[in-house]
């Protein structure tokens, strides 16, 4: 197998862990502890490589990725301090919708400090892939970045590379985009990721565990607090529509009976500095037992949130690398479901973990 060359638009916290992640388990440190997957249709994390990258920030801006990852505002847990130069030196990237105003009115250690670089254009970001031998374009772009996200997902259309878009902006779910990927040759996997051991992934099991055991779900909220980078760009409730959208969907999407929108409540909830990267979820759920005997469950999940992230990213490396050897165009129904919030098709859990199987050891 050959390796895999990856882009990364948005050196923030999650790129920070993914790059770091392949260091760890290039190194061999705990082998598969950690990883969905070790080997994937042949590839393992060890064979994929970053060959290029954008950012805005001007303290990542003309660094190799090895070092931006480690620049402020990012400030997700280190758990591999030494990372070997990528060759790979962060671009100027495109602004468009990607800094949110408010941000502005927060410290350098907390938000953005733009670069003063001219923006490429598209024609530049595409002869970059090209010239990269880039197999996969990773988009970890702030939330509400929809015209910046169209932008680069234009450029992987265009370079013929495949594209994954790991936030909650609706490209790879959206019938125009999906037609032109299909139409284009090029695969996609999308829409926003969804953690390994996250909020959204523990709330749709649950939420599967009321309907298959007859309890009937009638109320629940989803509350998150976190002190990084993105919980302080969606403090601006402008930029959290199809953020909740994702997460709501996500769950409704496995319940027995889709509950009225005044009794589901999902989504960020509020920024906390001194959080960090750790993202605390506070999730109730209420419903009718036999007989109609109530029922509530309560539950309170920490975890770092850009780690929980990347494992899950790694393994989106892969099936779209997959995708592509094989010839296969527009979104990657498969793998959409099982790693994302807001796939084109929705599957249950269980179902979408079995697509994946299956679509991993197809010859």
């Amino acid at each position: 197998m050959t390796s895999i060359n990856i882009a990364v638009v948005g050196i923030g916290n999650c790129a920070s862990s993914l790059v770091q992640g392949l260091s760890h388990y290039r190194d061999g440190a705990n082998e598969t502890i950690g990883l969905m997957h070790w080997d994937l249709g042949g590839y393992r994390p060890s064979d994929i490589k970053v060959v290029a990258a954008w950012d805005v920030d001007k303290r990542k801006v003309g660094k190799d990725v090895a070092e931006a990852i480690f620049a402020k505002p990012n400030c997700t847990a280190i758990f591999c301090e030494t990372i070997e130069t990528t060759g790979a030196v962060v671009r100027m990237g495109k602004i468009l919708d990607g800094v949110a105003e408010h941000m502005a009115e927060y410290n350098d250690d907390r938000t953005f400090l733009l670069a003063d670089a001219p923006e490429p254009t598209k024609e530049e970001v595409i002869a970059a892939l090209r010239e990269s031998k880039t197999d996969v374009l990773m988009n970890y772009l702030p939330v509400g970045s929809q015209q910046a996200s169209e932008f680069y997902a234009e450029c992987a259309l265009e370079a013929g590379v495949a594209f994954v878009n790991n936030i909650p902006v609706f490209i790879a779910s959206n019938p125009e985009w999906a037609s032109r990927f299909e139409a284009a040759g090029v695969p996609i996997i999308g829409d926003d990721i969804k953690a390994q051991l996250g909020a959204t992934i523990v709330h749709r099991v649950l939420t599967d565990l009321f309907a298959k055991r007859g309890v009937k779900l009638e109320r629940t909220y989803q509350l998150n607090t976190g002190g990084n980078t993105d919980f302080l760009n969606m403090s601006n409730h402008r930029r959290l529509a199809s953020k909740k959208i994702s997460k709501t969907e996500a769950v409704q999407s496995v319940a027995a009976e889709r509950l009225d929108d005044e009794n589901v409540h999902i989504g960020p909830s509020d920024y906390v500095p001194w959080q960090n990267d750790n993202k605390v979820c506070f999730l109730r759920m209420e419903g009718s037992m036999f007989g109609g005997v109530p029922m509530n469950l309560e539950l309170r999940l920490s975890v770092e949130d850009s780690p929980n992230s990347a494992g899950v990213a790694i393994d989106m490396i892969r099936c779209a690398k997959l995708a592509k050897d094989r010839g296969l165009a527009g979104p990657i129904d498969a793998a959409s479901a099982y790693f994302c919030k807001h796939p084109r098709t929705q599957m249950t859990d269980d179902l979408a973990a079995q697509a994946v199987k299956d679509f991993i050891t197809l010859q």
